[in-house]
């Protein structure tokens, strides 16, 4: 009798892994018997979270990424396409948080271009080179790691560069969602909440397995699923 062949793991590529809510993504999504590629610029810290997952199989990968920078995107997905093979779930995850409590207009030109790099310009130009491949398999997952600071329904002072560059993350994400509606792409953001990360701080309500929860529900949707939503704990929520 033939044996019947194990079905090939699907591949989640993570950017920002190499801590918080990325790492712990990262381990999530191998304990939901995906493949991962652990993504972030320092190569060396990369490497760090992955021993600390204690992972030594071939499921876990790690591959340097700076996401503000267009040829390391693309030398990243060479990379990651020879070792892996293609890429099924996409998390963006990687962001920057500069001058927190500082007045919007106090806030040099040089940190609002720095955190829109990273924050959303980073999140465009990694979807440019992972989504097309995506759609011409009829699959993908793409989650966008926002905030509720960037939920215009809720938004005051509070980090204005961050809050307004999560505001057009979740503008992005609409838009990217609506342009691959019906092709097997289903993109979406998501708030984490406050949670307990080196940006985060100590003080924070909510552990990193909170956090992440949803991230990994939103990565792992099954076909039908929601698309162009904004998500916290399972459950849309305003813009």
């Amino acid at each position: 009798m033939p044996h019947k062949s194990a079905a090939v793991p699907r591949v989640a590529v993570v950017t920002g892994a190499n801590r918080g809510l990325g790492r712990e993504t990262s381990r999530q999504l191998l304990a939901h018997g995906m493949r991962v590629v652990m993504t972030g610029r320092d190569a060396a810290a990369i490497e760090r979270a992955q021993r600390g997952l204690a992972n030594t199989s071939e499921n876990l990968v790690g591959v340097s990424m700076d996401v503000t920078d267009a040829a390391s995107i693309e030398a990243a997905h060479r990379e990651i396409v020879e070792r892996v093979g293609r890429v099924d779930v996409l998390v963006n995850n990687a962001a920057v948080l500069l001058f927190e409590s500082a007045e919007v207009l106090a806030i040099p030109a040089d940190a609002f271009r720095r955190t829109f790099d990273t924050n959303l310009f980073g999140v465009i130009e990694v979807c440019r080179v992972f989504v097309p491949a995506m759609a011409r398999r009829g699959y993908g997952r793409i989650v966008n790691v926002s905030s509720g600071a960037g939920q215009l329904a809720r938004m005051s002072t509070y980090a204005p560069a961050y809050s307004i560059s999560k505001a057009a993350l979740n503008a992005f994400t609409r838009i990217l969602a609506e342009t691959y509606r019906g092709r097997g792409i289903l993109a979406n953001a998501v708030d984490p909440g406050w949670v307990r990360t080196d940006m985060g701080g100590p003080s924070a309500p909510r552990s990193v397995e909170q956090g992440v929860d949803t991230i990994v529900w939103l990565a792992t949707l099954p076909d039908g699923g929601p698309t162009g939503g904004f998500f916290r704990d399972r459950r849309p929520i305003d813009w």
